[in-house]
């Protein structure tokens, strides 16, 4: 279409991995959410540490974001977190504040958070307002390389039948502003709550998406194409996909399961298409229904598997599918941690264990202890 600027997509020669881990910052003593961006990048900076690339700001001051490089394996990716992970935590101690790893911080206030300093942010703040100020939410995100730009949005597609399995597992928001909100996932409630956010449109070809991104700057909705916050996206400018969808995380075994997942599930959907199959699609009212499913009841969620609106428990399905991508595990080198997905569902996802630690003590402080003591 005459006028329309074309997306370039730059394709990924192998099925790589990038990942993005929110952390939230806490008080040791009150446990509540501290403003302490600003020195820890003072001190990120006065140190020069060798890994502050891997570091970065976010929407927040009480938030840091750990991020990889480009990785071939899970077990690449957990590594390479681990390593930043320890040089951030050596200045975490300093500062007295620990690292946080869920959905949503269980009381903390949203008028007492800080922005952090930018132009880009302040606009958001000033577009969104009262929505905008309430995101006091973290998640992780997962990148994959895809080697060719036409495959990049029947997989997306072909991903949101995955998508309450991937927010399930890793639900870790059910309280929010001292309230039990009798979710699981009031992350993904919240999030999508912002105009650009939320399930992704479906298109049927690139030159759509590109008319598509051309309404959203000309209107002046967006300015640049990573204001698109979906909760699966393309990364035409890194050449991957980058899925969206999973709460904040407190510890690296359960990152590395969700990563493994989200990697086989892409690898796999993209070797389909490969061999000529077609993916299925399912219907948008079913996407949103599955996702309000998983944020509502988690593990316990009764999800709609395909367009006949067959149902099935997810957990149950997960299994299963578990036994499906095994050999693409055994190929990506992740068969381990595929594995250990089971564990989450054995064990109790984080949702399910902060109710656990709330039932007992009945003070959400303790609910913020627990999550940080899993952080490794």
């Amino acid at each position: 279409m005459s006028g329309i600027e074309p997306i370039e997509f730059r394709p990924s020669p192998a099925p790589t991995l990038g990942v993005e881990w929110e952390l939230a910052l806490v008080d040791r003593e009150s446990r509540d959410l501290v403003n302490a961006a600003a020195p820890l990048f003072d001190l990120i900076a006065a140190r020069g540490i060798e890994r502050a690339d891997r570091i970065h700001k976010e929407l927040l001051r009480n938030t840091v974001e750990l991020v990889t490089g480009i990785c071939t394996t899970t077990a690449e990716a957990m590594d390479d977190l681990g390593r930043t992970l320890e040089q951030v935590r050596t200045l975490t101690d300093e500062l007295g504040i620990d690292l946080y790893g869920a959905g949503t911080h269980p009381f903390a206030e949203w008028s007492a958070q800080q922005l952090t300093e930018g132009h880009r942010y302040a606009e958001l703040i000033e577009r969104t307002q009262w929505w905008g100020r309430q995101m006091l939410i973290w998640g992780v995100h997962v990148h994959v390389g895809i080697d060719d730009r036409d495959k990049v949005l029947p997989i997306i597609d072909a991903l949101l039948h995955y998508y309450p399995h991937l927010l399930a597992l890793s639900a870790s928001s059910p309280m929010w502003a001292g309230q039990e909100t009798g979710y699981v996932s009031n992350r993904a409630m919240m999030f999508q709550q912002l105009p650009t956010a939320g399930l992704p449109f479906q298109f049927r070809t690139w030159p759509e998406f590109e008319s598509f991104v051309h309404d959203q700057k000309t209107t002046g909705i967006i300015d640049h194409l990573n204001e698109i916050r979906w909760d699966i996206r393309p990364s035409p400018h890194l050449g991957t996909i980058e899925v969206r969808v999973c709460d904040g995380v407190s510890n690296r075994r359960e990152l590395a399961a969700l990563v493994a997942l989200t990697h086989c599930l892409v690898v796999d959907l993209s070797r389909r298409m490969d061999a000529g199959e077609r993916l299925p699609q399912m219907a948008p009212w079913l996407v949103q229904e599955n996702k309000w499913r998983a944020a509502r009841y988690g593990l316990d969620a009764i999800i709609i598997q395909n367009s006949a609106c067959e149902e099935r428990l997810v957990s149950d399905d997960l299994a299963d599918l578990l036994v499906r991508l095994a050999p693409v595990a055994e190929d990506l080198g992740c068969t381990d941690e595929l594995a250990s997905v089971g564990e989450i569902v054995r064990r109790g996802a984080s949702y399910q264990r902060q109710r656990a630690v709330y039932a007992v003590s009945g003070d959400q402080r303790d609910v913020v202890a627990s999550v940080v003591a899993e952080l490794d």
